[in-house]
């Protein structure tokens, strides 16, 4: 085992052992310089693409007009506490809701496409782009706006980007209505034809960002042991640590507890999952919690160990499937997913839906909560990243994909100035939007993406 190091220590520093490696944390001591120097060589913000499928209540024709999603005034003084996104009222300093929007590279554009919805739109959301109809590998539909990032900022990091999900994927094979599975189980396309595989279980993830140095076999020996990738590398950071100052040495420590907790809660749904007991998810890897929002929250803290150490800047993160009947008690409501989607647009069924939207952004919190927990220079993670949540469907009941759900999160590095509702004018694109995040990005020069037609102003202080 041994250290990686120089004089200098640079950014982006490993420690190495037999089955373990890993990137640490920003510590002052890889920037003799000081935090402006920091600054000037970490442009590139963080970005997270998360889809939550099949709209939401509050596009309901009914729901729109009791601001079950969007807030009634557009602006700075908006009120969240009827809307979907209540959880976020917290963080509306980093919330920037843009409504109105339309997914129309969604709906079907010949009458053979007709029904077919579920299974184009988790391919537009990031493309903006038509799906080919085809149940053959001959895919085809765009570059998504997560992997123009990775490929233009992701390139100097050790993952340019990761995609993960929370509900099954299946990428063999036609799904219904002529369409490729690939296109329902994947928002994430390097190019026009090249779906990227998202991953499900957080031990896959875990070992991906940290168990690299290893063999699959060693891997898997120190799963059955219980033994800790920290164990591997104790020394090497003994050794670090005794040339670190106080502030770096408390950052460090807790950058190494959040990855054994990690660790432990992976451990601990391993555990569970393998006793004999009954699963509520019976088809699911062993690594994989039956629990929704334990799942979910181990894919968060997943991803902000990543940026911590900047792994990689670029994550999507796939919330749920069209189709799914999965139930969530915690939301108020009983009713499965899908079938709560199809309210039938009585005020009954309207809120049961809007229960579970409100259920899904409150996740949203606790992501929020650890980013900002986490020192980035003189600011914190979460002002260093952009954070889009949304979905390429508007009223699930009708399968429209007109008024879509979408807000941002995070400063991008100042660029987004948040606590602003910016409703577009009626017809306007979604592509709109996200190539005015594209330019947010640092990708100015990008003039098209999907249907757009011009760039939606998401400047800082509007």
């Amino acid at each position: 085992m041994h250290f990686l190091s120089g004089k200098s220590m640079p950014r982006r520093q490993f420690v190495q052992g037999l089955s373990a490696t890993f990137a640490l944390p920003y510590l002052d001591a890889m920037l003799p310089t000081g935090r402006g120097a920091w600054r000037a060589a970490n442009k590139a913000p963080r970005l997270v693409a998360i889809e939550m499928v099949h709209g939401a209540a509050g596009c309901n024709e009914w729901g729109a007009k009791q601001n079950l999603w969007s807030p009634a005034a557009a602006g700075r003084n908006f009120d969240l506490s009827p809307t979907a996104m209540h959880s976020l009222d917290a963080y509306r300093e980093y919330l920037t809701i843009i409504s109105n929007t339309d997914v129309r590279e969604a709906e079907p554009t010949a009458p053979n496409e007709i029904g077919g919805d579920h299974f184009r739109s988790s391919a537009t959301f990031l493309t903006q782009s038509h799906p080919k109809q085809t149940e053959g590998s001959d895919v085809h539909v765009g570059m998504s706006l997560d992997q123009m990032y990775a490929k233009r900022f992701g390139q100097d990091t050790p993952i340019p980007s990761m995609q993960l999900c929370i509900e099954n994927v299946d990428q063999a094979g036609g799904c219904a209505y002529g369409y490729a599975c690939v296109y329902t189980d994947s928002i994430s396309w390097a190019s026009p034809t090249d779906p990227l595989p998202v991953i499900r279980d957080p031990r896959v993830a875990f070992e991906k960002l940290f168990g690299v140095g290893g063999s699959s076999a060693e891997r898997a020996d120190r799963r059955r042991t219980r033994r800790s990738i920290l164990d591997f590398v104790s020394g090497e950071m003994s050794s670090l640590k005794s040339s670190l100052g106080v502030d770096d040495k408390q950052r460090l420590d807790r950058y190494l507890e959040d990855i054994r907790e990690v660790e432990r809660r992976i451990q601990r749904v391993e555990a569970r999952n393998s006793s004999g007991e009954v699963r509520a998810l019976p088809e699911a890897p062993a690594g994989v919690p039956d629990s929704f929002s334990e799942h979910v929250k181990l894919m968060f803290d997943i991803q902000a160990l990543a940026f911590a150490a900047d792994i990689t800047r670029v994550f999507s993160f796939k919330m749920g499937r069209d189709g799914s009947s999965r139930t969530y008690p915690e939301s108020g409501t009983d009713k499965p997913f899908h079938p709560a989607s199809h309210h039938g647009g009585t005020e009954k069924g309207v809120r049961d839906f809007n229960m579970i939207n409100k259920y899904h952004v409150s996740m949203l919190p606790y992501f929020l909560d650890k980013l900002k927990s986490i020192t980035e220079g003189d600011s914190n993670m979460l002002d260093q990243t952009m954070i889009i949540y949304g979905s390429p469907m508007g009223d699930s009941n009708l399968h429209n994909h007109r008024r879509c759900p979408l807000i941002l999160l995070g400063h991008a590095g100042g660029a987004l100035g948040g606590n602003q509702h910016i409703k577009a004018p009626d017809g306007t694109p979604m592509a709109n939007a996200m190539l005015s995040m594209i330019h947010t990005l640092g990708m100015d020069d990008v003039k098209q993406f999907g249907d757009s037609t011009d760039a939606l102003t998401l400047r800082a202080n509007v």
